[in-house]
């Protein structure tokens, strides 16, 4: 069994987020792969002392180089903000390393094309973090339809919701400022959730309609004084794919960080002429199924913890957020050693190219109020 020697740059939320997926590691029954975090890369000496627990970290450092000339490591998980994407995933490339990307994968369509190009001309295998395909429930949904059991699609629905900004007194952060989280705003900073079950199901928008909005306009800067708020807070795309009969099926795409009495949702709708599904993290064991009968009616079925990757933990348990980090986790380390099968595999260049595409086409719509066609 081949075993990835994982580094991290940025040790912040998600790092630690990936610290804890592998030493959880045998909760995973069958990942056909060993997996061991070796190095961190961050600036601050309190969060590099927050690895020091881990007795597989050989290395801690503040310099990124260093990391990247470790023999240690096979692939690098990289946590930063958005604007410095680009160049620290091309160092990486570069340093002969393998790449677990954060989303949204560079700050906007140009950088994800560089960065997707030089990843192709170095022969790296490259991916981009997306947890929420992981889920028992989007897993059961892509299942159904590629079964054929919806019957003809009619609508696709998908989206991430959350308050964060609901409150006008929280401090400016660099996912509030365009310089670093990018112009596409909350689409950069949610997106890829949303869109990655779309993309690997053949559902990418042929054309498209925005509407955006900026809601708080100024934040505290934290040293008593006011911030300019400038990205996008809301966005919602309604657009159209083609199915496979060369009809348009209506789709739509939400990602709101002002979504009163959302702490943290994500959920997928797909209705079909036979059969139709809905699945939100608000119920994170429940998949509902609609059925057409002499009657209409909803069936709410309870997944439990079946996550793609078998685990220890019993299947009637209750699946959460770190279980599906830790899929995502094993579907990157699984495909970087050929063992993935048939299973969901995180987002490729070209998707997380594709979601960009998808963002550059919504702020066209929304400065022109128009329809924007996709290439």
């Amino acid at each position: 069994m081949k075993t990835l020697r994982l580094g991290i740059i940025g040790g912040g939320l998600m790092g630690r987020e990936t610290a804890c997926a592998l030493a959880r590691w045998c909760n995973l029954e069958d990942p056909g792969v060993a997996a061991e975090l070796t190095a961190i890369c961050d600036l601050q000496p309190a969060v590099l002392d927050w690895f020091r627990r881990l007795p597989s970290v050989k290395l801690l450092t503040a310099d990124a180089a260093t990391l990247l000339a470790s023999e240690e490591i096979d692939a690098v998980y990289v946590a930063v903000p958005h604007h410095l994407h680009e160049a620290l995933y091309l160092q990486v490339l570069r340093a002969g390393k393998d790449l677990l990307a954060e989303k949204p994968f560079g700050i906007d369509l140009p950088a994800a094309r560089r960065i997707r190009d030089e990843a192709a001309r170095l022969g790296r295998f490259v991916r981009c973090s997306s947890e929420f395909p992981f889920w028992p429930g989007p897993q059961r949904i892509m299942a159904e339809v590629r079964a054929g059991k919806c019957g003809r699609i009619i609508e696709v629905r998908s989206g991430f919701l959350h308050a964060s900004d609901l409150d006008p007194s929280k401090p400016i952060n660099w996912k509030r400022q365009a310089q670093f989280c990018g112009a596409a705003g909350v689409m950069n900073d949610l997106g890829m959730h949303a869109v990655h079950i779309p993309l690997r199901m053949g559902w990418k928008p042929a054309h498209l309609y925005a509407r955006l909005q900026k809601i708080v306009a100024h934040r505290p800067d934290g040293k008593g004084g006011s911030a300019v708020c400038d990205t996008w807070e809301n966005a919602l795309l309604a657009g159209e794919f083609r199915d496979e009969a060369g009809s348009l099926v209506p789709i739509s795409i939400e990602t709101k960080r002002v979504a009163p009495g959302e702490t943290d949702t994500w959920y997928l709708e797909v209705t079909g002429t036979e059969a139709s599904y809905r699945f939100s993290t608000k119920e994170p064991k429940t998949l509902w199924v609609f059925r057409r009968d002499k009657e209409q009616w909803w069936q709410k079925t309870d997944l439990g913890n079946t996550p793609p990757f078998k685990v220890v933990t019993p299947g009637i348990t209750e699946f959460g957020f770190s279980d599906c980090f830790q899929q995502m986790i094993a579907a990157f380390a699984s495909e970087w050693a050929g063992t993935l099968g048939g299973r969901f595999g995180c987002v490729t260049p070209d998707e997380a190219v594709a979601s960009h595409e998808i963002w550059d086409a919504a702020l066209r719509s929304h400065a022109t109020q128009a329809v924007i066609t996709l290439d």
